[in-house]
C-alpha cells in the first residue's frame, strides 16, 4: 500500500532564498504565489501550513479563512501592517517576523542618502557624463559637519543611525514618545519635542513605525517649521508623510533643498506624480532594507521562527504571543 501523498504547502508572496526553501520544504512544498493579490493568495493558500509574507501582499481574514491548516504566518520584515494582526490572532495562528535583521542596512542607507544629496552626487554624475565639466566652477555641494540632523523614530535604526553618523561631527537631536535618557546619552543624542526638531535640523530622517497614531504624522505644518534648504530622508513607512503633494509642493518652492524616499504610502506608486520630475528626490523601490546581508539575515530569522511553530517550540520574534498560550492550553 502506498504511503499517503503529502499535499502541505509553505506558500510565499515572493521568491524566499535557498535556506528558507531548503529549511521549509521539510514542511511541505514550496510555492511563490501567483500575484500579490488578495483573490490569488486565496486560491493558492488551500493546502498552505505556512505563508511567507514578503512586500505588500495583503493577508486578510479573508485569506486566512482560504486555508484551514494554516498554522503560521512568516514575515520577512519588521512592518506588519498588510496583515490582519487581530484576524490571525483570533485564528490562533502566530505572526513571526523580524525585528533588528535589516536595521542596519536601513541605517546605512539613510547615510547614503545624506550624502548624496548634500554632495549632489546624481547631479555631477548627470553633468560629467554630459560633457559638464566646468559645472564644477558654478555649483557647489555642502557638508555635513556643520549640520544637525534630526532624528524621529528613536528604536533600533535611529539608533544604529545616530552611532554611524558620529565621525561626521553633526550634532544630533531626536524625538520619539518614548525616551530612553541614558541611550541618547551614550550616543551623543539629545531628546526634543517635535517641533524643536523641525525648527532645528538641517537633515530631517524618518524612522518611526506605521500606526493609527504616526499616519500623516509628518505633515506640510510640520515641514514648513524646517529652516530653508533643509533636506528630508523617508526609511520607514511611506504612510507616515501625508501626501506626496506636501513633498512637491515644498521642493518646488526650494523651501526643501533635497529629499531621499525609499518606501510609499502605495507601494509600488504612480510614477506619474509630479515628485518623480525633480532631480533633486532620489527614490529607490523600498530597497534599503534588501541588501545581500540583511537578506540572509532576515530570511534566516523568519525561516527558524517558521519553523519552531510548525515543530511546537516558542519562536524568538512574535507579534501576537497570546497565540503561543493557546496552542499550550
Amino acid at each position: 500500500m502506498s504511503a499517503p501523498v503529502n499535499r502541505s504547502v509553505v506558500l510565499s508572496t515572493q521568491p524566499i532564498d535557498d535556506y528558507a526553501q531548503n529549511v521549509l520544504s521539510r514542511y511541505g512544498q514550496c510555492k511563490v504565489a501567483t500575484e500579490m493579490t488578495e483573490a490569488c493568495i486565496q486560491r493558492e493558500i488551500v493546502d498552505a501550513v505556512a505563508l511567507v509574507v514578503r512586500g505588500q501582499a495583503p493577508v486578510t481574514a479573508a485569506v486566512m479563512d482560504a486555508a484551514p491548516n494554516l498554522k503560521v504566518i512568516g514575515r520577512t520584515g519588521v512592518g506588519y501592517d498588510t496583515v490582519d494582526i487581530a484576524a490571525a490572532t483570533a485564528r490562533g495562528i502566530p505572526v513571526v517576523y523580524t525585528p533588528g535583521a535589516g536595521a542596519r542596512a536601513v541605517a546605512e542607507g539613510a547615510v547614503a542618502f545624506m550624502l548624496a544629496l548634500c554632495k549632489i552626487i546624481p547631479f555631477w554624475d548627470e553633468e560629467l557624463k554630459a560633457g559638464n565639466w566646468n559645472s564644477r566652477y558654478t555649483t557647489q555641494g555642502r557638508d555635513l559637519d556643520s549640520m544637525t540632523l534630526g532624528i524621529v523614530g528613536f528604536g533600533r535604526i535611529g539608533r544604529i543611525l545616530a552611532e554611524l553618523i558620529q565621525p561626521f561631527q553633526m550634532t544630533v537631536i531626536a524625538h520619539d514618545p518614548i525616551i530612553d535618557q541614558d541611550v541618547a546619552r551614550r550616543l551623543g543624542v539629545t531628546m526634543v519635542g517635535i517641533d524643536e526638531l523641525m525648527s532645528r535640523a538641517d537633515f530631517v530622517s524618518l524612522h518611526l513605525p506605521e500606526t493609527p497614531e504616526t499616519m500623516g504624522f509628518i505633515n506640510r505644518e510640520k515641514l514648513e517649521k524646517l529652516k530653508p534648504g533643509s533636506y528630508l530622508v523617508n526609511l520607514a513607512r511611506g504612510g507616515v508623510i501625508d501626501s506626496l503633494d506636501t513633498i512637491d509642493a515644498l521642493v518646488t518652492s526650494q523651501h526643501l533643498r533635497g529629499v531621499a524616499l525609499d518606501v510609499f504610502n502605495q507601494e509600488p506608486p504612480d510614477c506619474s506624480h509630479p515628485i518623480f520630475r525633480h532631480k533633486n528626490v532620489l527614490v529607490s523601490p523600498h530597497a534599503m532594507a534588501t541588501t545581500e546581508g540583511a537578506m540572509r539575515r532576515i530570511f534566516k530569522s523568519m525561516t527558524d521562527d517558521v519553523a519552531a511553530i510548525l515543530d511546537g517550540r516558542d519562536p524568538l520574534y512574535v507579534v501576537n504571543p497570546e497565540t503561543l498560550k493557546k496552542r499550550s492550553e
